[in-house]
């Protein structure tokens, strides 16, 4: 069937005089060379119809609108199936929504009966004095299900399936009532926001025992492949140790009970890790939907007794699971419950918030488990692509193997080769060796690692209490500012433990060698919660015997939890020496820093000091702040923060490396504690964005300064103000979209800069405390320094000057582009200079 083609004009009108017809083998044609260049030159289609004789009768701008046409087809097409797919997402969005809501409703009539029911139970028992059953009716009126009360049963057998079966069906009936009905008092957590392309509908327990967390949302995966991936627990819950499965017998209706024994990782080094006996139900429901139901097996609940294992506190899994129900047009919704007694009694009193806080729950678990399973999806549809040529799977990998390595050393199991070494007499830092370091690093490391003379690895670890830092900012910072805390030369060290042959342990001098860094971004994920990156620390030796340092060092960094925005989130920073060739199999040693909130102390007024838990080490007296503030800014926290380094040693240099690491890791907390004070937002204020730094006018005149001086130098306004309010000026430059940054005018140094707007930072990359550490000719490029020099004497004369488009870099070594710059002067009230503004205007990373 031959097909014609109509002319479109340019406003789109189509036009009818002209038209061909195209003959299958023409079209054929035309789609072979579409696949391979959808946009020919005009000489390509010139080149077109001499090489096709079936193309001759047709003119080159004929060919030239077919292939408008046939690009504009393609846009259409992809946008159907965009939208098609939205509409699907959309259509289970609002199925799950409504489904929600019936919940919800049905759990408002529970509560509205149940008040009715207490008020007048407590109205007839305050009528009553003679009845000394009234204790017992007003206890009858409490909402029961919030207690989860377990049945009691005698032992079942654990050879008899039956018994099993029944402690199975029993879990599977209350985890459903907990996914879909009313059995927890759910509340929703704050910003988990109900969208096609959100995580889905979070919410966490309020009054029940232990801590629950529960979500609900859709992925594009089948029903069996989600359930596949939930199984893997240790490859998506980064606080599973191991998981057995010690037992699986099938039931007659095509399911499977299993027998499992897990063991999970303490988040700190302060209070014992975890383990699990439970019975895992998995089966099917008339409907279709999959479901994996899973609960402890006790001596109230009946069946066979767990294996015992001292290093562990055995902790209780309540009626949790998935149900998985597939998507009409394909992929699942699903339904997570996570219900734990974690046995709060058994850890210090401090760190109780961390076992008691359904929020952290959440975030490690239910949320996470979501999380992968849209990350896997989004993989497999080839929706995410990575650089560097390397596979999903393998920078998976990659992470894990850090976080694994990390939980490790913070925990320093037996079982895995660590004993406790003596320490000097003060307890702030611990330090514990491996001598058979293959028992946990696996055979890939050979003798790379160690050397002839024997050895291992030494970790040395501590944990601290902060107040009010959020985690998220003080990870933030320490991984941009690497060269406030570390030591070069340690890293160093680190570095040439890849090697076959060490060289000497050296003092710890933090800042000694100050290396910069340049941070490689390899991958993250689809929310950007995590990201894994390559850090090059670029060396420099300023004596002969330095030479060892000057050479480039690389480290495979993971960070996660940044988002300040994020409830309940841990923030980690985890990093271990590479070497140039990066393979897949690359040994890593990992060290790094975690910090786990902890909930806000209402019981008085918080100090802004930064304490040790682990001894004595106190940083300066703490001072209250008035009260109020704290709450008003809503910066009252408190966090956990634990600290491990790994080392290799040789025997013979064992006890140098020991001395060397807790010398080192004291420095680094002393590092951390000082950073954490600065950078509090109960002394940044940072909700009001820009603070006056020292040396600098108050923040209002300063803004003030620079919108006068723009308009004096320029002609014209910096911005239109909205608002006579004394702070207008202030908020308008600080959200200006423009990157608008303020610097020192010195004959005899450096230009430094002194002030940026909200803009001015994400572009640099920095924060309002580190920014005075950049200098002007740090970010330009080879050819803005030029242009700057040339138009310098202007800017002081004339007062401003408009630079060409161009090329700076940020303080973590990323390259922007600007499309203009203005510099002017920035006047004082006396008119004097006070300092260089500049603007760069339309800036994007590259």
């Amino acid at each position: 069937m031959a097909l014609s083609v109509y002319k479109v004009s340019a406003n789109n009108q189509m036009d009818t005089s002209k038209y061909v017809r195209y003959t299958p083998e023409q079209v054929e044609a035309l789609e072979r060379v579409y696949t391979e260049c959808p946009k020919p030159s005009s000489l390509r289609r010139q080149q077109l119809i001499r090489e096709c004789p079936i193309l001759s009768n047709i003119e080159p701008k004929q060919i030239k609108v077919w292939f408008q046409n046939r690009r504009c087809r393609e846009k259409q097409r992809k946008e159907a199936s965009r939208l098609q797919t939205v509409n699907r997402k959309l259509t289970a969005m609002n199925k799950l929504l409504m489904e929600e809501n019936d919940r919800l409703q049905k759990q408002v009539s529970h509560l509205v009966y149940e008040n009715g029911y207490m008020k007048q139970q407590l109205h007839s028992a305050s009528g009553t004095t003679t009845d000394n059953s009234c204790e017992s009716v007003v206890m009858s009126g409490q909402p029961q299900q919030q207690q989860n009360p377990t049945p009691q049963h005698p032992q079942r057998d654990a050879n008899n399936p039956a018994g099993l079966l029944a402690i199975a069906e029993e879990a599977l009936a209350e985890f459903l009532s907990k996914a879909t009905g009313t059995a927890v008092d759910w509340v929703q957590m704050i910003g988990m926001k109900p969208g096609p392309d959100s995580i889905g509908i979070v919410a966490v327990s309020r009054n029940c025992s232990g801590v629950a967390a529960r979500a609900c949302g859709l992925v594009s995966l089948e029903p069996t492949k989600v359930a596949e991936i939930l199984k893997d627990r240790p490859s998506w819950f980064r606080d599973c140790r191991c998981l057995d499965v010690l037992s699986a017998i099938p039931t007659g209706s095509g399911g499977t009970i299993e027998l499992i024994y897990m063991q999970t990782y303490a988040p700190t080094t302060l209070a014992a890790a975890r383990d699990f006996w439970t019975l895992r139900y998995t089966t099917s429901l008339e409907d279709g939907s999959l479901v994996m139901c899973e609960r402890s097996l006790t001596t109230s609940t009946g069946g066979p007794a767990g294996p015992p294992n001292t290093s562990f506190v055995r902790a209780e899994m309540l009626p949790s699971g998935y149900l998985i129900r597939p998507c009409e047009g394909g992929g699942s919704i699903i339904h997570i419950v996570d219900h734990v007694d974690l046995d709060v009694w058994s850890v210090p009193e401090v760190l109780r918030p961390l076992y008691e806080s359904s929020k952290i729950l959440a975030q490690k678990m239910t949320i996470a488990a979501l999380r992968h399973i849209r990350q896997i999806a989004q993989e497999t549809s080839g929706e995410i692509q990575y650089g560097g040529g390397r596979q999903p799977a393998v920078l998976r990998t990659f992470s894990q193997r850090l976080c694994r390595g990390f939980n490790d050393a913070v925990n320093g199991f037996a079982d895995d080769g660590w004993s406790l070494m003596s320490s000097d007499g003060v307890e702030d830092v611990t330090i514990m060796i491996n001598s058979s370091p293959n028992k946990f690093l696996g055979s890939q490391y050979g003798t790379s690692m160690f050397s002839t003379f024997g050895g291992g690895v030494l970790c040395a670890k501590a944990s601290m209490l902060l107040q009010n830092v959020p985690p998220a900012l003080l990870v933030r910072f320490l991984r941009e500012h690497r060269s406030e805390w570390a030591d070069y030369g340690v890293d160093a060290y680190s570095a040439a433990c890849l090697k076959a042959s060490p060289y000497a342990v050296p003092c710890a001098r933090p800042g000694g060698f100050p290396g910069s860094q340049v941070i490689l971004p390899l991958a993250h994920t689809v929310e950007h919660e995590e990201f894994l990156e390559v850090v090059r620390l670029e060396g420099h030796a300023f004596s002969p015997e330095d030479v060892a340092l000057a050479r480039d060092m690389y480290l495979l960094q993971l960070c996660s939890g940044v988002d300040e925005n994020a409830i309940g989130a841990c923030a980690q920073l985890v990093f271990a020496p590479i070497d140039e060739s990066f393979a897949d199999d690359a040994p890593l040693l990992p060290s790094g820093f975690r910090v786990i909130p902890l909930d806000p102390k209402s019981d008085g007024p918080a100090a802004t000091r930064t304490l040790d838990l682990a001894s004595t080490l106190e940083v300066g007296a703490g001072g209250a702040r008035p009260d109020g503030e704290a709450d008003l800014n809503g910066y009252n926290l408190r966090s956990v923060l634990t600290i491990a380094f790994q080392f290799t040693f040789e025997n013979h240099l064992r006890d140098n490396v020991a001395a060397m690491a807790r010398q080192y890791v004291r420095s680094v907390v002393g590092s951390v504690q000082r950073v954490a004070m600065a950078i509090s937002p109960s002394r940044l204020s940072s909700h009001m964005g820009p603070k006056s730094l020292p040396g600098s006018p108050e923040a209002l005149t300063l803004a003030r300064w620079i919108c006068r001086s723009y308009r004096i130098h320029t002609g014209g306004e910096l911005f239109r103000v909205d608002s006579q309010a004394g702070d207008a000026i202030l908020k308008q430059l600080w959200h200006h979209s423009d990157a608008i940054l303020c610097c020192s005018v010195k004959t005899n140094a450096s230009p430094v800069f002194t002030f940026a707007n909200q803009a001015g930072l994400d572009m640099l990359e920095t924060t309002l405390v580190a920014l005075q550490d950049i200098m002007l000719d740090k970010i330009l490029d080879e050819a803005g320094r030029k242009i700057l020099c040339s138009e310098f004497s202007k800017i002081m004369q004339q007062g401003f000057a408009y630079l060409p488009a161009g090329i700076c870099v940020s303080s973590m070594g990323r390259p922007v582009s600007y499309e203009q710059a203005v510099a002017w002067k920035v006047l004082n009230d006396d008119d004097s200079n006070h300092c260089l503004a500049f603007m760069f205007i339309n800036w994007s990373f590259v």
